[in-house]
């Protein structure tokens, strides 16, 4: 999956620190101490609200065109960049079990070799999608 670009707002807030919000993404709301952190955040939020999306079998709303969106005083336009596959690395390590068939030749052969399985496989699947 390619990266993704959406707009946020971030709104100076009354005891310091900004919060976040997204014009394409209502429900997605985050906060933080310093514009860092705030970005930091917006990335997860953004994250989590676009994995349920994909969970609900819902499509990822398009994306603003940032010239369209006027800020509110206090606030300011910042563009989030996001990688699902990378958010998915970092935050979603459970192993799923998986049950394939291979000729017998090549199970006795990287048997008697001793190759972890689950290894062999992840390496692959890893090169294949160049993770």
């Amino acid at each position: 999956m390619k990266k993704l670009f959406y707009p946020a707002l971030f709104h100076k807030a009354e005891e310091g620190g900004f919060w976040v919000s997204f014009p394409d993404i209502p429900e997605c709301l985050t906060q933080g101490d310093d514009m860092t952190q705030a970005y930091e955040m917006a990335v997860d939020a953004l994250g989590l609200a676009l994995s349920c999306r994909e969970k609900e079998q819902q499509p990822f709303p398009d994306t603003s065109d940032p010239t369209t969106i006027t800020p509110e005083p206090d606030s300011f336009l910042v563009v989030i960049e996001f990688d699902m596959l990378a958010y998915k690395k970092r935050t979603s390590s459970r192993a799923v079990k998986k049950t394939l068939s291979i000729p017998e030749w090549l199970n006795e052969a990287a048997m008697a070799m001793d190759l972890n399985f689950s290894q062999v496989l992840q390496e692959a699947l890893m090169s294949k999608i160049q993770a």
